[in-house]
């Protein structure tokens, strides 16, 4: 994994998907013509009928002829509903697919979360890593979509060229809307709908019963360890769920933004003096061997902090790291900030 290789996108908000139905024998149905205050409640119900009426397949025999125009970062995409096979090259959208139990043909290889596979469905093929494409592979396999997130973004040209490529990167300065729509767009282009909204649910409930324990419960830092080195993310980074979705109050709002975090020191630490410490320790997100975040924040300078004092320290999950936005990354992390403030002294 190359050293922080996330940049923040263009914003992903998306107007809903629009579904058009061609199927043979049936009355022609074309939705670009609707008038322009046609209610999203329509729109959801013609999607409904369209892309829930399906399954997600193994093969491209089965595939319905139904479309779908998907309105992605670098455009609208149209496809057909249910493409199969596909090859996604994201950890995140992994992570939403395993959770909407969806077919995915190939897959990175070197992937070190473990729930990024529904466990009813086949293992996917390697076609390369997060990083480079295996053209080999991607030809042999013919898929009808390919999926890609940050870090595959680069390539896109290069994949469009194999088959239809959807650039779904999350916009890390609106994580929470961002990874939200995405989520809904799977859905419908999926065939799962209700299933993405009782996703959507379950992260929602949580949000709510975290903001009800972080409620006036002190300000916070999210400081990221990555061996003996830090650095510290501001509210408009991929982290800046802690302060503008759980709403605790950042301790420091000159933080610059950037992509790699503002480097910091223990004085800086120190000085600042945060009620709570949200801590990412990317060296073992990673796999690499080192210290360890807990062991490089056990200093003398971090040890004066209220944090540290009151044993306020949450160390977020790997998936913030490798799966941001992802529906398991979310469940994962709120739970533990929900916890860890409900426990508070």
């Amino acid at each position: 994994m190359s050293n922080n290789n996330i940049t923040a996108q263009t914003s992903i908000f998306k107007r809903p998907l629009l579904a058009t139905v061609t199927a043979a024998l049936l009355v022609s149905i074309s939705l670009t013509g609707c008038s322009s205050n046609t209610s999203e409640t329509d729109d959801t119900k013609v999607e409904n009928h369209t892309a829930d009426a399906a399954s997600n397949v193994a093969d491209n025999d089965a595939v319905s002829v139904k479309t779908i125009e998907v309105d992605t970062v670098r455009g609208d995409v149209s496809l057909p509903i249910n493409p199969a096979p596909l090859v996604v090259y994201d950890m995140t959208l992994l992570q939403d697919l395993a959770a909407l139990d969806v077919a995915v043909a190939g897959a990175p290889s070197g992937l070190l979360l473990d729930n990024l596979h529904s466990e009813t469905q086949p293992d996917p093929e390697e076609v390369g890593t997060l990083f480079e494409p295996d053209l080999e592979a991607l030809n042999a396999m013919q898929p009808q979509a390919i999926l890609v997130g940050s870090r595959m973004a680069e390539k896109y040209d290069e994949l469009s060229s194999i088959a239809p490529t959807l650039d779904m990167t999350i916009d890390t300065a609106n994580i929470y809307e961002s990874s939200k729509q995405r989520l809904h767009d799977l859905g419908a282009l999926f065939g799962k709908s209700a299933q993405a909204a009782k996703l959507q649910n379950d992260i929602d409930s949580l949000i709510t019963e975290t903001k009800a324990v972080t409620k006036d419960s002190g300000t916070g830092l999210v400081v990221m360890v990555n061996g003996n080195k830090m650095s510290v993310y501001g509210a408009d980074s991929r982290y800046g769920f802690i302060h503008n979705v759980v709403n605790v109050p950042i301790a420091d709002d000159q933080i610059k933004d950037g992509p790699h975090g503002q480097p910091i020191s223990f004085e800086y630490l120190q000085k600042t003096n945060p009620d709570w410490l949200f801590v990412v320790d990317r060296s073992a997100a990673i796999g690499e061997d080192s210290v360890g975040a807990k062991a490089v924040l056990d200093n003398p300078l971090v040890a004066q902090t209220t944090a540290w004092q009151k044993d306020q320290v949450v160390y977020l999950s790997p998936d913030s790291y490798l799966a941001f936005g992802g529906y398991y990354q979310w469940i994962q992390d709120l739970t533990t900030i929900k916890n860890a403030f409900a426990s508070a002294k």
